[in-house]
Formats: C-alpha cells, sequence, structure tokens
C-alpha cells in the first residue's frame, strides 16, 4: 500500500512532463504540415552542381 503514495504522484507527473510535451510541439508548428511529408518523399531533391 506504501508503493501507491510513490506511483500514483509518479505517474501524475509523468503524465504532465507528456502533456508539456505535446502543448510545446503544438504550439512550435510540429502538427502544421501533415500532408507535405508524404508528397516530400515522392520527388528527388535538385541535383547539386
Amino acid at each position: 500500500m506504501d508503493i501507491l503514495l510513490i506511483m500514483i504522484p509518479g505517474c501524475v507527473g509523468l503524465a504532465l512532463i507528456m502533456f508539456g510535451c505535446f502543448v510545446w510541439a503544438a504550439k512550435s508548428g510540429q502538427f502544421e504540415d501533415l500532408e507535405g511529408a508524404k508528397y516530400r518523399i515522392l520527388y528527388d531533391d535538385e541535383p547539386s552542381p
């Protein structure tokens, strides 16, 4: 029963850290262009001279 006093706050803390990372990623524009990446792999880059 004593382990619950450590595990529950630890899980809540970890969940808050993960939520903070998700909010940071959303605000920094990580999810802006979801369609472009799948088309970008089909085209070759310009050859460098």
